[in-house]
């Protein structure tokens, strides 16, 4: 159990129900008290109940209302018309899990975060890039330096707390998923395609060390952390946004470099892996990416790195990703397909594969099944005020780093 598991269990008391009920939670406190820890219930008690209650809610769900579960479509951080309607048009025909906010501002963010929930009746995930804090995608919010801009002198202890900080300005405007570390290292001797000053560097040790701090960060104040971009975008011979890269490492030089931060990350209990588009034939030989691989997300991150947690794909727009489907990356063991091409399409093709059989009914619901389990442990109220609010912690934050 992550630190999110533990989070649950201190911050949250949870309200659950049957069939179209959706579940509810609310914030009793933000700090509990060591003598009050005797009546809380365990991580046990709390990972069966989340469980139960996935079982349940599968139980009352079409195949389309699990399928769109499974897909978070990209939407700008603006309150129009045209944008609420779209996201109406999201929650109640395409019954999507959640979404993913590009630019905008924080104060339309909250919107979208308020009214999703609203018109949804499972609790949505609502993610955001935030590689160098809100401000890489919302207007009027504290900006931390690029990762590859950290201090030599920045230790872990600054970075949990840069993370942390990041978690707490997320639940004020109602986002519960940040899109975040990236733990690409950087190749020796060249410039890095796509990646450049996003990673935190050269050296896989400190990419690992602030990587997984600020994830310890992000998971403490109550937010998923989401690591990028497995198995490691940084030494690509490519920008993934404008096509299909390769990774041209043996599996021995992945594990000195590329897959030591992900390692630490998954051996400290962290919640969530992106899928980089890119080919890495160390791992599967065939011409495929990461993304639809069943050899990499099955037989490598869940068998071997024992890694259970969410495997969440990187935008599906992209380049790289072209000709591939959320039902292909579904189907190879990603939970959470992002940022479709056309997200009815999306829905549909994978309710299809699906009932004709291509992913078994035990896979769909493996897949939903940890969705919701998430959903379970992460269900919060949306009491945020939308403002971001006392910037001292995050101006402190910021000259460490710097």
């Amino acid at each position: 159990m992550s630190k999110i598991g533990v989070i649950a269990i201190l911050c949250l008391s949870m309200l659950f129900g049957g069939c179209g009920n959706g579940v509810s939670a609310s914030k009793e406190n933000d700090s509990i008290g060591v003598d009050e820890l005797d009546s809380l219930p365990s991580l046990h008690d709390i990972s069966i109940d989340a469980r139960l209650w996935a079982d349940s809610i599968m139980g009352c769900m079409t195949v389309e209302e699990m399928a769109g579960q499974l897909i978070m479509p990209a939407i700008y951080s603006d309150d129009s018309y045209n944008t609420l309607r779209l996201l109406k048009k999201y929650a109640a025909d395409n019954h999507v899990g959640g979404v993913v906010l590009l630019k905008g501002s924080a104060e339309a963010a909250k919107t979208i975060a308020d009214s999703l929930r609203k018109m949804s009746n499972i609790p949505p995930f609502i993610a955001i890039d935030a590689e160098w804090g809100l401000a890489m995608r919302l207007k009027g919010t504290p900006e931390f330096p690029r990762n590859s801009r950290i201090a030599e002198s920045a230790d872990e202890t600054a970075l949990f707390d840069y993370g942390n900080e990041v978690a707490r300005e997320c639940r004020e405007i109602g986002i519960n998923m940040v899109l975040g570390p990236v733990l690409d290292v950087l190749p020796q001797g060249r410039r890095s395609s796509g990646i450049g000053s996003r990673s935190f560097g050269k050296d896989p040790e400190r990419v690992a060390k602030l990587g997984v701090a600020y994830a310890k960060g992000v998971e403490s104040g109550g937010v998923i952390s989401v690591a990028k971009h497995f198995p490691g975008h940084g030494s690509a011979d490519a920008d993934s946004h404008k096509r299909l890269p390769s990774v041209a490492k043996s599996r021995e030089e992945l594990e000195k470099t590329d897959l030591l931060p992900f390692n630490e990350y998954v051996g400290n209990g962290l919640s969530a892996i992106m899928t980089g588009h890119l080919h890495v034939p160390a791992l599967d030989d065939g011409d495929v990416p990461v993304t639809v691989s069943e050899k990499i997300l099955k037989d490598f991150v869940r068998n071997e790195m024992g890694f259970q947690g969410l495997i969440v794909t990187d935008a599906m727009n992209m380049a790289a990703a072209e000709g591939n489907t959320a039902a292909d990356a579904i189907a190879a063991g990603a939970d959470i397909v992002l940022a479709p091409a056309n997200t009815e399409d999306e829905v549909m093709r994978l309710a299809a594969a699906v009932r004709d059989g291509r992913i078994s009914a035990g896979q769909l619901r493996d897949r939903v099944g940890r969705v919701l389990f998430y959903k379970y442990i992460m269900a919060q109220d949306a009491s945020g005020s939308g403002k971001i609010g006392d910037t001292s912690e995050a101006e402190r934050i910021i000259k460490l780093l710097r």
